[in-house]
Order: structure tokens, then C-alpha cells, then sequence
């Protein structure tokens, strides 16, 4: 679903490209293309080599960006980022990239996930002397690398990292040179790929796509990689074990077109419905998906089962993505404007819907409603992803299991709540055999959200940065699905 204003609210979106001329037009293409993993802001900061200059502002990447010349923007290096907040409020002094400026050098971030450890660095920085201006989480990283003395390069940065705590995918770009780093885990995705001569990072392959970029490898867990005119270079700075990416990029946060972890998206999500399929059939007449992020899982479904797909909801594609609504009243409004039922497909029908995850459960019953008042016979839910009962820590707005329907009522009463004949979930074996493959370059996923079993906790042991050979952006291997 649209993440059922279930509050999946998607963390964010980054983007940066490295020497070439046109950077803040194609990092403006880049977030367009992301512009679902954030609708509250959206920035782009971009050097000429002798200063910094940006351009952001609340709302859509088309809005912000409506009355900009681009002309105006001049630089060959650029980084950008669409905004939900986890942390911080939605105000325009958190939207980013956010923009540091000193007597020695200037210094732009942009951050997708969550600093788990924030409120004590910024306690301890407070301590010391810093003055933070904005309530957002990627603020504390600039002051530890200011606070490191030794001014912005490869070890300030890496000494910062190993202070802080979480899921990150950080850009840091200065006057001579943009960086990128991975936390240690991998929570987060984030991709290297080419564009003639120059190097572009994002946090989804869709973004390589709509600017005619070619893939060429993965960021990994505890890495840092420097961009320069000189070429590309790149440390350990933390010590990497099993990566651990986010289950949720692979059910809902991430567009079906983007590649994760050199595993295709609408691939993933289609094995999920076929995973289901053979867990929970139903006895039903029709399957259908709740638009957009459930559709290839329902597609998969109808596959395995024999049953006809049909299109028995539509979407009102000039609403905006209804969990990214920053409060549960925006989001219930939205889910009435956002879907309408198909009254001549679903009437009279034994309906399987299948919803990409449920959260609170709200969304998740007003469609079951509608469905039924447009004729629906019977509607059997089917949730491709294990059921969520734990918060997340890492960037996603579940903050608490209060509101979380799993982790506080029984199957059958879900089944009650929402006005459905039958609830079923995906199992944690189907999901992971849906999204980890035999040749992808590292195995494993962060299911905590549906397991409880945290692969990052606040007081996680981090390890000095040192030099390790890693593979050669052209050396990566080729995208599979």
C-alpha cells in the first residue's frame, strides 16, 4: 500500500554527482526520481571549487525547485536530499542539505536513517561550546568532525562516524571534494554509479536511470568514500560484518524500478506474492493489490494461485503519498482522497487484497470498507511481509509498539478490527527467500521491525578506521535480479 498512512514514513533521499557541468540540474532530476522517500523538503548544495551555494525549501522537489534557474546554481559537484523527518521537526532550518560555513572551509550533509546516540553527542557538544542551530540529527556529525580539529578530510570524518550510533547514508561535500559513507551495518542502500566521466551516488538505482547513468557497485557497511578531481579512494572506517539492509526498502520503501543490493525491486516483491501464495491461499474469485507498493506482490499472488488479477482499486495520483503525511489526521484524510474501489470489478466478488505490510491498521480498514461498499462479497487481507511489532530505531517513523496493530492484537481480532473474512502475513522464511539471493555481494536483512532482534544498539562497539583494499567502482560486479 501507500504505506496505508500505516506511518512507514520513509526516512529520505539522497543523491550527489561528482564533475559534471550541469550538477544541480541532474541532482534535481536525481530526487525527482526519489521523490517518494520524502515530501516534506527537499535541497541541493552545489561547489564550483571556490564556494558553496544552495537552494532548498519546504515541499515537492517540483516546488522548491519551480522558479529556479539553474544557471544560477554553477558547479560541476552537487548533493541533494528529499526530507521526512525521523528526527527533527519539519521546519525549513532542518530541510538539507544542510550548509555549515566557517573562516576556513565550508562544509554541506545530507543523511538518510537515524542517529540513535543523538541526544548525548549533542549534550556533550553543547557542553563543549557548539551552538546547534537546527533540531535535526545530521547537525551533530558536523560539529564532531569541526570539534576533531584536524579540519574536513578522510580521518576527521571516519573519527566522527565511529562516534555516532544508527543507520546512515551520509554525502558530504565541500569545496574540493564530496564524501560518502555507509554505516557499519548497511541498513541503509546507497550505490556508486557513472555518467560519462563522472561519478553519481544515490540512494536508489532509479535515480541513475533518470539521469542515463550506468550502475557500477554498492557502497559497503563501514566504508567512506571520497570523491576528488584526482579519481575515487576509499577507507574501512569501522570494522563491516553481515550486512543487515532494511527489509522495508525491499517491501515498500524503494520504487520497483530500483535495484537493492543487485536485487531487482518488482522481482522481490513479486517473489513475495508468490511465497504467500503458498502459505495462505484463500478460497476467492479475484486478487487484487492496493496501489502502488502492493501491486507486483499481487501480481505474484495471482500467478501462484491461478486466479485472475484485476485492478480493483485505482489511485488519485494528484495526492500526495499518504503515510509520508507528517500526522495520523493528514494521512486519514488522505487515504479517502487518495484510493477509490473499481465498483464493476469488485461487486459481488470473493476479494483477496494483498497490502505490501500493515502498521496501525487505520489505512488498512477504511479500504476493506470501501471495498465491501462498492458490492465486495467477502475481502481476504493478505500482508506480503511479516507482521510489524516492533519500533524501528533506524530511520523510519514506528517509533512506538502502542501503535503498532501487531503487537497488540491477535490474528483474528486484526482480522475483526479491519472488517476482513481472514488476515494472513508473509513468514520471516518466505520474505527472506524472496529477497536473499544465491549472487548477491551480501547476504542478510534487518527484519527488527517484525523480529525484535536489533542488529545496531546505542551502545555498539565501533572500531578505529583503517585502510582496506575494496573493489574499484569499474571492477563492481553486474545488477542482477
Amino acid at each position: 500500500m501507500f504505506a496505508e498512512m500505516k506511518g512507514i514514513n520513509e526516512e529520505c533521499g539522497v543523491f550527489g554527482i561528482w564533475g559534471h557541468e550541469k550538477a544541480a540540474e541532474l541532482t534535481y532530476y536525481g530526487l525527482h526520481s526519489m521523490q517518494h522517500r520524502g515530501q516534506e523538503g527537499a535541497g541541493v548544495v552545489v561547489s564550483d571549487g571556490q564556494e558553496l551555494k544552495t537552494h532548498k525549501g519546504l515541499g515537492l522537489v517540483n516546488d522548491v525547485f519551480k522558479q529556479t534557474r539553474f544557471n544560477a546554481l554553477s558547479g560541476e559537484r552537487a548533493i541533494g536530499h528529499v526530507r521526512y523527518s525521523t528526527q527533527g521537526g519539519k521546519t525549513y532550518e532542518n530541510v538539507q542539505p544542510l550548509l555549515f560555513r566557517s573562516q576556513t572551509e565550508d562544509m554541506a550533509l545530507a543523511h538518510n536513517g537515524n542517529i540513535m546516540n543523538t541526544d548525548k553527542l549533542r549534550g556533550e557538544l553543547e557542553n563543549q561550546g557548539s551552538i546547534l542551530q537546527t533540531s535535526s540529527d545530521t547537525e551533530v556529525l558536523a560539529h564532531l568532525i569541526k570539534r576533531g580539529g584536524m579540519g574536513i578530510n578522510e580521518t576527521s570524518i571516519a573519527d566522527a562516524l565511529n562516534r555516532i550510533t544508527g543507520a546512515y547514508a551520509y554525502l558530504i561535500l565541500t569545496e574540493e571534494k564530496m564524501y560518502a559513507a555507509l554505516d557499519p551495518s548497511g541498513i541503509r542502500p546507497l550505490s556508486i554509479g557513472r555518467l560519462g566521466a563522472s561519478y553519481v551516488i544515490a540512494s536508489e538505482t532509479c535515480a541513475f536511470d533518470q539521469i542515463g547513468a550506468v550502475f557500477e557497485r554498492e557502497v559497503l557497511p563501514g566504508e567512506l568514500v571520497t570523491f576528488s578531481d584526482g579519481g575515487i579512494t576509499s577507507i574501512r572506517f569501522a570494522m563491516r560484518g553481515q550486512r543487515k539492509m532494511c527489509a522495508m526498502e525491499y517491501v515498500y520503501l524503494s520504487r520497483p524500478d530500483s535495484d537493492v543490493n543487485q536485487v531487482n525491486i518488482h522481482a522481490s516483491r513479486k517473489r513475495m506474492g508468490i511465497e504467500l501464495a503458498k502459505e495462505s491461499p484463500a478460497d476467492a474469485d479475484i486478487v487484487i493489490g492496493v496501489p502502488d507498493s502492493s501491486i507486483s506482490a499481487a501480481i505474484g499472488y495471482a500467478e501462484a494461485t491461478g486466479l485472475p488479477y484485476e485492478m480493483g482499486i485505482i489511485k488519485n495520483r494528484y495526492v500526495g503519498r499518504t503515510f509520508i503525511q507528517p500526522s495520523q489526521e493528514l494521512r486519514e484524510q488522505g487515504v479517502k482522497l487518495k484510493l477509490a474501489p473499481v465498483r464493476g470489478i469488485v461487486s459481488g466478488k470473493r476479494i483477496i487484497m494483498i497490502d505490501d505490510s500493515i502498521v496501525r491498521g487505520t489505512t488498512c480498514k477504511r479500504i476493506v470498507h470501501m471495498l465491501k461498499q462498492a458490492g465486495a462479497a467477502e475481502v481476504h487481507v493478505r500482508i506480503a511481509s511479516p507482521s510489524i511489532q516492533h519500533p524501528c530505531y533506524y530511520g523510519i517513523d514506528m517509533s512506538t509498539r502502542e501503535e503498532l496493530i501487531a503487537a497488540n492484537y491477535s490474528l483474528d481480532e486484526i482480522g475483526e478490527l479491519i472488517g476482513a473474512e481472514s488476515v494472513a502475513y508473509l513468514s520471516e522464511a518466505g520474505l527472506e527467500k524472496a529477497i536473499v539471493r544465491e549472487k548477491t555481494i551480501h547476504q542478510g536483512i534487518c527484519t527488527a521491525c517484525m523480529t525484535g532482534h536489533y542488529p545496531v544498539t546505542e551502545n555498539r562497539q565501533q572500531v578505529m578506521a583503517h585502510e582496506v583494499q575494496l573493489p574499484s567502482v569499474g571492477d563492481s560486479a553486474h545488477r542482477k535480479s
